[in-house]
């Protein structure tokens, strides 16, 4: 089946999770970060102290979330997504109401849950359930929401802070949130099969069987790929995070930070098709490994220019980095360990993202604190990239012999 016939045929299954991905946003670091500046004036905190809040209350949604995102293998997505978007719009009233600065743990880890965390979740588990043969073209194209967020929410919001309070700003995103819902009911008053229960099955992983969880996380893969997979989430993270931070030592303006957004954003978009189509012609296995060079390089620009070009080009690379790892791993897992049990395999995946978002900000604050410039922290972790790549390359290739053959 070509594109155009894959996209008019699925439109609907395939919006619900743009949808979905679009509205994680509201948890997502590069939303949050916008209210940096105010959030840290209105609760009196440095970098680190802010960094070690955003981290806690991250780490708590990483540990909740093993359990909740293995909700998608017991529920359906027309059940699951409108019960968690309440739950997301509550959350955005709580940042919005919120005074104490002791609450403030508790604002992020249902922000972080709601959001990043099981949002973005349950629309990555349907595609990887609901399709087998375009799980990579079915993925990139629901991961279109969170970067549609990424180009549009960071230019609007921080111009609407120049005429709004940031309290009021997060009322309108629970508004949002709500006024979806209906919309999400009715792309998905039929899901993609008859039998569309979240245990229904299709495709098997290595040695030709279903995994679950427990076997997922006693296997040396799993943790092979640990490396890889956080280190995106962590570092990815730290960078939007300190955006402000970051503008102030390169000498130029946070507008200007963020109008690189969309140029990151657009370079993932391409990124993202481009290893969809790839990874079902070649399968991700053979690609999987090479995914994060352009974050290495893209790092290495970070750390080292000063001039705004140089830095809208390290925005691209990492756009290009991001773009593949939004859509790899997630079809990596199904192809690896089958479809079964693939929300709790999944999950437990996403928790070590999360992780990795609640390590990165904490550790780089933390670290600017004691002294270390966060252009030199971004050399570092280009060093970082280039031994997890390492690492994940030899367990992807050891596994690959264990693969069943791909599905006429």
């Amino acid at each position: 089946m070509n594109t155009l016939d894959f996209l008019r045929l699925n439109a609907r299954w395939l919006l619900a999770g743009v949808l979905l991905t679009f509205l994680s946003s509201f948890g997502q670091t590069f939303f949050i970060s916008i209210f940096a500046g105010e959030i840290m004036e209105a609760f009196r905190l440095s970098h680190g102290e802010w960094g070690g809040i955003y981290a806690l209350g991250t780490l708590a949604s990483a540990a909740v979330m093993v359990w909740s995102g293995g909700l998608t293998d017991l529920f359906r997505v027309r059940t699951l997504g409108p019960s968690v978007l309440v739950l997301l719009a509550c959350s955005c009233l709580f940042m919005a109401t919120n005074h104490a600065g002791w609450l403030l743990p508790a604002v992020i880890f249902l922000l972080r849950l709601m959001g990043q965390g099981m949002t973005s979740h349950i629309a990555v588990v349907a595609m990887a359930r609901w399709f087998v043969r375009a799980r990579g073209r079915a993925i990139s194209v629901a991961t279109l929401g969170v970067s549609a967020g990424q180009a549009l929410l960071p230019l609007l919001f921080v111009a609407l802070l120049t005429v709004f309070d940031w309290r009021t700003l997060w009322v309108v995103a629970a508004g949002v949130a709500l006024l979806m819902i209906p919309v999400l009911t009715g792309l998905l008053r039929e899901e993609r099969t008859p039998q569309s229960m979240a245990r229904e099955s299709h495709s098997l992983g290595m040695n030709a069987r279903h995994w679950t969880r427990n076997e997922a996380m006693k296997h040396w893969l799993f943790w092979a790929m640990v490396p890889a997979i956080l280190g995106p989430s962590a570092f990815g993270t730290a960078l939007m995070f300190h955006q402000v931070h970051f503008a102030e030592i390169k000498g130029i303006s946070h507008m200007a930070i963020v109008s690189m957004f969309p140029i990151y954003t657009i370079v993932l978009i391409v990124a993202m098709i481009l290893s969809g189509w790839a990874l079902d012609l070649l399968g991700t296995h053979r690609l999987i490994p090479f995914i994060h060079i352009p974050a290495v390089l893209a790092f290495l620009v970070f750390g080292t220019s000063t001039s705004t070009l140089g830095l809208a080009f390290g925005f691209a690379l990492f756009g290009i980095a991001s773009g593949a790892h939004s859509t790899m791993p997630n079809a990596f897992w199904a192809d690896v360990y089958g479809t079964a049990s693939i929300g709790s395999i999944k999950a437990m995946a996403a928790a070590v993202m999360v992780l990795g978002s609640a390590i990165g900000p904490g550790l780089t604050g933390w670290l600017i604190d004691f002294g270390l410039s966060l252009e030199t922290q971004y050399i570092l972790v280009a060093g970082y990239f280039m031994a997890s790549s390492l690492i994940m390359w030899l367990g992807v290739r050891k596994a690959a012999r264990l693969l069943p053959p791909v599905p006429a």
